[in-house]
């Protein structure tokens, strides 16, 4: 593939390296940690839902959301999101339910079983930050870097979408 950018001096260079790095960092880093759900439900038997799916009951939480809301409040990037709050419906994690006021929309929120799946990620996330925390990889002020860093990428993202057409 051939990246046609401008003319750039070597800080540019190194700026648009580092940020094309990240780029692939970022990407990598999503599909592991599908993988690393897909892997942690194998391990406890539970096989009816998805890594996709199972990440979108975490993220919905006590919530009640419509699927537009998922995609504003940044729970769900992917483009099948009525697949999927269909098929959790149909599989009892979810409850679903026509809004009074506009009957095309539908509110979801988790049943008892949908909680107990965000349970489950809620533990092996938590194991997760302790074990980064126990190796010294990776301690609060480097996590809360990291965090504003891509919160800026994020904004920079969406006034793009935003505001260059």
């Amino acid at each position: 593939m051939t990246i046609h950018a401008p003319l750039l001096d070597g800080t540019e260079k190194a700026l648009m390296a580092a940020y094309l790095d990240n780029l692939a960092l970022v990407e990598r880093l999503h599909r592991l940690l599908l993988d690393v759900i897909k892997d942690e439900f194998e391990r406890l038997g539970v096989l009816e839902i998805n890594s996709v799916q199972a990440l979108l009951l975490f993220n919905i939480g006590e919530n009640e959301v419509t699927a537009g809301e998922l995609k504003s409040r940044g729970y769900y990037q992917g483009s099948n999101v009525s697949y999927n709050l269909k098929k959790l419906v149909e599989l009892g994690y979810m409850h679903h339910q026509r809004s009074e006021v506009d009957r095309r929309s539908v509110r979801v929120r988790l049943t008892e079983k949908g909680r107990r799946v965000r349970g489950m990620l809620a533990d092996l996330f938590g194991r997760h930050a302790e074990g980064l925390m126990k190796r010294g990889l990776v301690d609060n002020e480097a996590m809360d870097g990291m965090n504003q860093a891509l919160r800026r990428i994020e904004r920079y993202w969406t006034d793009q979408i935003r505001y260059i057409y």
